[in-house]
């Protein structure tokens, strides 16, 4: 069976996940819809550190279109 859409992008946040931990924050997926725009929102220390819009774009942007090439973009929810 193949996953979704939804579940490729949550499988491939677990990956990123240990490292935005590591820095006293996390992220939530919160929607995925069929143009491949994925809506996410940093919590805990990342939801109020002025390099978040850094992190989002150049580091799990990146690493979602690098491994889920449906992916167009990633947003802040």
């Amino acid at each position: 069976m193949d996953k979704t859409l939804h579940e490729k992008v949550e499988a491939s946040l677990q990956k990123v996940r240990p490292s935005l931990q590591a820095d006293g924050g996390d992220i939530q997926l919160l929607d995925v819809n069929e143009n491949g725009v994925v809506k996410v929102k940093l919590t805990g220390a990342c939801g109020t550190c002025p390099m978040s819009q850094m992190t989002l774009k150049m580091g799990i942007e990146k690493i979602l279109k690098q491994n889920i090439p449906e992916i167009t973009s990633v947003e802040s929810g």
